[in-house]
């Protein structure tokens, strides 16, 4: 590792160390899922989801959708900061982890709060007849601008949509000649946001990139 890595590396450690601790369910919940599935490293983790959390605090929404669940980190992180009356409605693909995200949603005491929805988010998010104030997408990378498409108009003025892993460990930044086909996606989702006039866009390299768009 060279030393702009370590430094890096070590800021990172210095922000998480100066930051809100995550709950003790938060922190269950990042250890189980390192013991039980294959790429725990899809977890939000302690910086992103403190960022998450701190962001829905500050607009107190009713209503949130995250596309894309994995066992439930970011689902706790964005429902922390739901208003008395509000719901998030998370998509996940992957049936097998419905009982971690049921566990833990139910040990954070937010059963009433979040609804599971198990299946494919292009035909899940037609039938959502809300509107909502944050949208956090977090699924399959290649399907980003689908997602963006079909959630724009249920997003309300001044809403905001998160994208994660837009910087895709930095391959977005590299020769467009060498992208493989989810940094292509990627970037040209990130370009797709930037010109869309209908919203403002903030990319954030927190971890490993948040494209941030707000409604106008």
């Amino acid at each position: 590792m060279d030393f702009l890595n370590i430094l890096v590396e070590k800021m990172y450690d210095y922000a998480e160390a100066h930051s809100e601790m995550p709950s003790p369910v938060l922190q269950a919940l990042e250890r189980e899922t390192h013991l039980k599935t294959l790429r725990p490293r899809m977890l939000s983790g302690a910086a992103q989801g403190r960022f998450l959390s701190f962001l829905s605090k500050l607009i107190s929404p009713r209503r949130i959708l995250e596309i894309g669940t994995f066992t439930g980190y970011a689902t706790i992180c964005l429902a922390e900061g739901l208003a008395a009356d509000g719901l998030i409605y998370t998509i996940e693909a992957d049936e097998e982890l419905e009982y971690l995200i049921q566990k833990f949603v139910k040990s954070a005491e937010l059963e009433q709060k979040v609804k599971i929805c198990i299946g494919n988010a292009l035909k899940v998010i037609p039938d959502l007849n809300e509107m909502f104030d944050i949208v956090f997408i977090d699924a399959g990378k290649r399907d980003y601008a689908l997602y963006f498409d079909l959630v724009i108009d249920k997003v309300r003025s001044g809403g905001i949509i998160i994208a994660d892993n837009v910087l895709w460990s930095g391959k977005v930044t590299t020769d467009p000649a060498q992208h493989d086909k989810d940094t292509q996606f990627l970037d040209k989702f990130n370009k797709k946001l930037h010109q869309d006039p209908r919203v403002e866009t903030l990319l954030l390299p927190l971890r490993d990139g948040l494209m941030i768009a707000r409604k106008r």
